[in-house]
């Protein structure tokens, strides 16, 4: 389990104001691990956990994380989103069945016949997502 003091450095690092709800959601978030979860399951964990905080606090905090550089959001059929603390360059599995997203190490994958760029700019990322269902 991760300090007290690697949460309160995460967020100073990422130009966060370390607030009590901040901190409590960090702890969840990024306490057992590399994970990804929705606002909905991190709210049902926080009410678990006692920490008194509504879905939009939620929803704030993981966007505010989200522009912080803390997390990536992987958004799944537009209106099921996913956040990822695990921001280095890799792609996912999506288990249909399960609504669950696991990590593909980005060794190994080639994307190929991208188009083109436009003028003036940049590929920033490319996000793989590779559907599952069961047999």
């Amino acid at each position: 389990m991760k300090s007290e003091q690697n949460f309160l450095s995460r967020l100073r690092t990422a130009g966060l104001r370390p607030t009590q709800q901040r901190m409590a959601l960090a702890r969840l978030l990024f306490g057992p691990g590399d994970r990804h979860v929705s606002a909905e399951e991190l709210h049902a964990e926080a009410l678990k956990a006692r920490i008194s905080v509504s879905l939009a606090t939620i929803y704030n905090t993981l966007n505010q994380f989200k522009s912080a550089g803390l997390l990536r959001e992987i958004a799944i059929e537009g209106e099921r989103s996913y956040f990822d603390t695990n921001t280095s360059n890799h792609f996912h599995f999506f288990n249909e069945d399960k609504q669950e997203l696991m990590d593909i190490e980005a060794e190994g994958v080639t994307v190929k016949g991208i188009p083109p760029v436009p003028e003036g700019k940049v590929i920033d990322r490319i996000d793989v997502i590779v559907r599952l269902k069961d047999a």
